[in-house]
Parts: structure tokens; sequence; C-alpha cells
């Protein structure tokens, strides 16, 4: 380091000469880089800690709502005896996993029992209605024109209470349908339906075709769009005559799989359309109102929608829109062809 000063006179008047007086450097330049080198250690230090703290306190309160938020996930797909872990994370976090499977046990709990009573519901009602049908059925053997007549109805009455009875449990395993979403190949189970009910069409004189089926997936629950199917398909065919038509067309729109499936029958009027899925809610004599119930619940229940509108030139067109999902990985297996006995199909809904 060098210092430079003037020498004046006496007086002050003139510069007699210039001192300089010149030091070394080096010590005081090593002692400030050390202590820079100090504090810049120590607040990296104290970052890094900080750091480490924070993404420990992170992981400590993420984890266990990871965990939570996957057990909500698998509940809501159907897996009732999903319960989170209640023995990690803060207190709160604790508090609220035990609040979660205290309410998974008690739905759980719920819903088995409600499963139970329409197991015990089908027994007690469908087996003293098939021994009336058969004794029924033993009297108009031995009776005269008159009282077979009158057997004959009481039997159409019996053979229809049996459809609402089968509809009504029908309605109530859709409401609780708990069967874990997958990715379902719309357009296969859409051919296979088709070719299962198209000896039924043809039988009726009605044409039935599928349209536009490109490879679409929706992720839905096991089977149930088949059912969802045959519900619109046995409704579409009880109110076509000879010459009508029915149309299904698969498309995806605004990310969804859309399903289309159109008749050009007598169609729903307004305040129809409006308790279409409603219970018991059917514009035929014959029907029991709970065939588009079951389908809404089915839809709904898997994360979908459904609406029913009018056809161009006449007739219903019912809309399902499924939740996406990917292609499955590998073929998946279809349920044989034919018209099916399915406990959903109710009768005339429309």
């Amino acid at each position: 380091m060098l210092a430079v000063a003037p020498v004046r006179n006496d007086d002050g008047t003139a510069d007699l000469g210039v001192v300089a007086v010149a030091r070394p450097t080096a010590a005081l330049d090593a002692r400030i880089a050390l202590l820079w080198t100090v504090i810049g250690s120590v607040t990296a230090a104290g970052l890094l800690a900080a750091a480490l703290v924070a993404v420990g306190l992170a992981r400590w309160v993420s984890k266990p709502l990871g965990a939570l938020e996957d057990a909500a996930q698998q509940f809501g797909d159907g897996n009732l005896s999903t319960r989170s872990p209640a023995g990690a994370g803060p207190p709160e976090v604790r508090r609220l996993a035990a609040n979660f499977n205290l309410m998974a046990g008690r739905l759980e709990a719920l819903v088995h029992g409600h499963q139970a009573t329409m197991a015990d519901v089908s027994h007690q009602l469908r087996t003293p209605l098939a021994a009336l049908r058969l004794r029924l059925e033993l009297l108009a053997q031995d009776s005269n024109d008159a009282v077979a007549g009158e057997l004959a109805g009481a039997q159409e009455e019996i053979a229809r209470l049996s459809r609402l009875v089968n509809g009504l449990l029908a309605v109530a395993r859709a409401e609780n349908a708990s069967s874990s979403p997958v990715s379902v190949s719309v357009d296969e189970v859409v051919r296979n339906r088709v070719a299962a009910w198209r000896p039924a069409a043809d039988e009726q004189e009605v044409t039935l075709t599928a349209h536009a089926l490109a490879p679409v997936h929706a992720r839905f629950g096991d089977g149930q769009l088949e059912q969802v199917l045959d519900n619109l398909l046995a409704n579409a065919l009880d109110v076509l005559h000879s010459g009508g038509a029915i149309v299904i067309t698969v498309a995806v729109v605004a990310g969804r799989a859309r399903i289309t499936v159109a008749d050009d029958g007598p169609g729903m009027t307004a305040e129809q359309k409006r308790t279409a899925f409603r219970r018991f809610a059917t514009s035929s004599s014959g029907g029991t109102g709970l065939g588009l119930a079951i389908v809404d619940r089915l839809v709904v229940s898997g994360g979908g929608a459904v609406e029913v509108s009018d056809t161009d030139g006449g007739g219903l067109t019912v809309t399902i829109d499924l939740p996406p999902s990917p292609a499955d990985r590998g073929p998946r297996r279809i349920t044989s062809a034919g018209r099916p006995g399915l406990s959903g199909r109710t009768g005339r809904d429309h």
C-alpha cells in the first residue's frame, strides 16, 4: 500500500517536497479474503441446513397427505376396504387420516349392509312370486275359459311385478356400483352388443347399425358399459315397429368418449325428457320406468354424463359421455354374444 503527502514550508505558502510511505497489504488482503470466506461458508451452511430442514418438514407433511390422497382415490374408484395410514405426519394430518378411515369404515358397512339387504329382498320376493305363478299355471290347466282368462291376467300382473322387483334390485345395484374403473374399449363393446342384439332387431324387422367406430377407450366400470347399452337397446326395440332403425355412433368429443344411441321411434315429450331418468317414469303401459334410471346411475357413478334429446326427423337420441382412458395394453375380453338375460333389463321405458 502506498501513501503520498506534500511537505510545505513553515508558513504553508509553498510546497517543499513530497513524502511517500509504502506498506505491504498482502497480510491485510489475506485477512479480508479469509473473513469473506468464513462469512460465505457460514451463509452457505446456514442456507443448506435451512433447505434440508424445509425438505424434511415438507416430506414429513406431504408423504402422509399423498398416502391419504391415494387412499381417497382408491376409495372413490370402488375399493371400499382402502384405508389411509394414520401414524405419520403432523397431528392435524393424523387426525384427518383417522377421520377418513372412520368415514370409510362406516360407508363400507353401509354399502355391504345395503347389498345384503338386496340379496335378502331378492330371495324373499322372487321365491313366493315364482311359487304363485306356478300355482296359477296349474289352476289354469283345469279351469274353464272364463276362469282361465282371469288367471292369465293374474299371471301377467305377477310377471310385471317380477320385472318391477328385478328392476328395483338392478337400480339398487347400480347406485351401489363399487367395481374399480378399468380401460374399456368402447368400440369393441359396441360391436359386441350390436352383434348380440341384431337377431332380436331382425326378428322385429328393425335396422340396427353402428357407425364411426374408431378406436376409443374410456375409464369405466368393468362390464357396466354392456349393461348400459343393453338397457338402451332393449328400450329402443320395445317402442320401434317394423321398418324402424337404431344407429349407434362412437367418437371423441372434448377429450371424452361419446356414445350416441339414436332411434326413429315415437320419441318423448318435453316433460318426459325432463323426467326420463327418474324411477318409474315411463310412457309405456307395460314398462317399469327403471331402464333409463339404471343407465343414469351406472353412467354417473362411473364419472360420466348422460342426456336425452330429439333425433333429427323424429325419435329419441341418448348421448353418453365417459371419462377418457389410454388404450388397454392387451385385448379386453368381451362378454359372449346373444340376447342377454340382464338383470337390469326392465322393459319399455321410453
